[in-house]
């Protein structure tokens, strides 16, 4: 029978354990490099939790009328000039973070918003809600709750190659655009919705569905001719939900201050990749 000293044992012993903490240690630097995402930024269209709920949720709806549809058809001489007029015109679409507090036409920011209404959405649920922030103390009141938490991002939360990577844009926590931009918009996510007899309804894929809608809001703002910069405020959500009065079941995906460049306003000069980094062909 084979017997192992007491030496070889412990030589195996501290080799396993050694094992076990370099793979915790590996795990660790892991989670410290990977993004942290908090609780209202996850997509939240769960089926088995829609079964859970089915007796809460109504029936839907089977009988929709269905009507001819109308559509323009351009000459292909047309829809190259206007396919390259739109290409052209997004392309000059920058994040900006110096906004001038000059008044913006509020026609405008309804009719941008109405444009980002149009956006698809799983099962024609429209999962979104546009919250437009103009007072100056509820803009200051989202700048305070923003940077407190921002400061803790960069400090603990974010790690440190997601900060280093931010360097080259020049920005940290200190968000002046909040209380200089005319216009504040909230993008909502409706991770379900109610029907007139108060049950709920799925909204399917709703992160996706607003996050389309959030493209075409940018497309309709650069149209318009304001700017805007995209953010996520990274463990704001709920904090700026309950400020703002929205209930429970919409959560927060994106803040887009509004308006004109201040004539200070500065960008990187970053180039975007072209169409062969971008374009597969079948």
């Amino acid at each position: 029978m084979f017997f192992l000293s007491p030496g070889l044992v412990a030589v195996i012993c501290a080799f396993i354990l050694w094992i076990f903490d370099r793979k915790r240690r590996e795990t660790q630097a892991r989670a410290e490099a990977r993004p942290r995402v908090e609780e209202d930024l996850k997509d939240s269209t769960d089926l088995q939790q829609v079964e859970e709920d089915a007796d809460d949720v109504e029936e839907p709806e089977e009988n929709v009328e269905h009507i001819p549809f109308i559509h323009t058809r351009y000459s292909e001489k047309e829809m190259v000039k206007r396919s390259q007029e739109f290409y052209e015109l997004l392309n000059k679409r920058r994040s900006i973070r110096f906004i001038s507090n000059e008044q913006v036409p509020m026609e405008v920011i309804d009719n941008v918003i109405k444009a980002a209404g149009t956006a698809p959405s799983g099962a024609h649920t429209e999962p979104w809600t546009f919250v437009v922030v103009k007072d100056p103390a509820v803009k200051h009141q989202i700048r305070e709750v923003i940077e407190e938490e921002e400061e803790i991002n960069y400090m603990r939360r974010m790690g440190h190659r997601w900060v280093a990577d931010l360097r080259k844009l020049r920005t940290n926590w200190i968000k002046d655009y909040l209380d200089d931009a005319p216009v504040l918009i909230l993008i909502f996510k409706q991770v379900h919705g109610f029907t007139a007899k108060g049950k709920k309804k799925v909204h399917y894929y709703n992160e996706i569905s607003v996050s389309i809608a959030c493209g075409i809001l940018l497309a309709a703002l650069q149209n318009a001719g304001l700017v805007t910069v995209t953010t996520t405020p990274l463990n704001c959500g709920p904090r700026l939900r309950a400020l703002l009065g929205r209930p429970a079941h919409e959560k927060l995906l994106m803040l887009l201050p509004v308006g004109y460049p201040s004539k200070e306003a500065t960008v990187p000069h970053f180039t975007r990749k072209s169409l062969d980094q971008i374009m597969v062909t079948v």
